[in-house]
């Protein structure tokens, strides 16, 4: 493989975004006085980020970023959960939560052993602005932020893979995706890409929930960032 660059997913593969969520809300529903499970709470956000995209990606809707989707779903969960009347630059605190994720704990120096090879980047569905704050926070060492947003559709549409390896200017297959998710693998290799699987066992804060794809589904299976260092020959 000649590897040029990595693009990576970032929610639940770079960093933690259930326990960070789960903390942010607990901390915003004990200000207020209300109890509650609050991983479920985190848990139900997510999916209508999911669902969200892809009713975009279907051409059901005009076109939102991924704070504006989180938003939507935000306001819905506020009442589920028995959190009305909150004044609205605390909920639109709240919804900034998603630019305050922890990386798990190998994310910095595994990146930074990858990056003294390789270009590293971003592709997430996140929005720019989402991306950048949420690496400022995380001191995540990225060369550049790539975004579906940039492509005007959100991944697993090809078109956003294909994106990312015009803008960093190299061919598709000189370019490789890294991400917990098989669907965004395969996506990825179906576009031209090359594929490397990192293993996130706690994504769901339960392993039995957690993507475990087939020894040599991809090009490369790791169990963390540092171990895809080391497959990759990186000091």
């Amino acid at each position: 493989m000649q590897i040029k660059a990595l693009v990576f997913d970032v929610f639940g593969t770079v960093v933690d975004w259930r326990t960070s969520i789960t903390r942010q809300v607990k901390v915003f529903a004990d200000e207020h006085g209300v109890a509650g499970d609050w991983a479920a709470f985190a848990d139900r956000w997510r999916e209508g980020y999911t669902s969200g995209m892809a009713e975009i990606n279907a051409g059901k809707g005009a076109w939102k970023n991924v704070d504006d989707i989180h938003r939507a779903r935000l306001d819905i969960l506020l009442g589920e959960f028995d959190l009305p009347n909150v004044p609205e630059p605390e909920i639109a605190q709240l919804n900034r939560a998603w630019h305050r994720l922890d990386p798990w704990p190998d994310s910095v120096s595994g990146l930074s052993r990858l990056k003294s090879k390789f270009v590293i980047a971003t592709l997430s569905n996140g929005n720019v602005s989402l991306l950048v704050a949420m690496a400022k926070f995380a001191k995540l060492p990225w060369d550049c932020v790539l975004s579906s947003e940039l492509a005007g559709r959100y991944k697993p549409d090809h078109a956003v893979y294909r994106y990312a390896a015009s803008i960093l200017d190299l061919p598709s297959e000189q370019v490789m995706m890294v991400a917990a998710h098989s669907f965004d693998l395969v996506a990825a290799r179906e576009a031209g890409l090359r594929t490397a699987f990192v293993a996130r066992p706690n994504e769901y804060g339960d392993p039995a929930l957690a993507d475990t794809p087939a020894a040599g589904t991809f090009d490369l299976h790791a169990r963390n960032f540092n171990d895809l260092a080391s497959q990759l020959s990186c000091l």
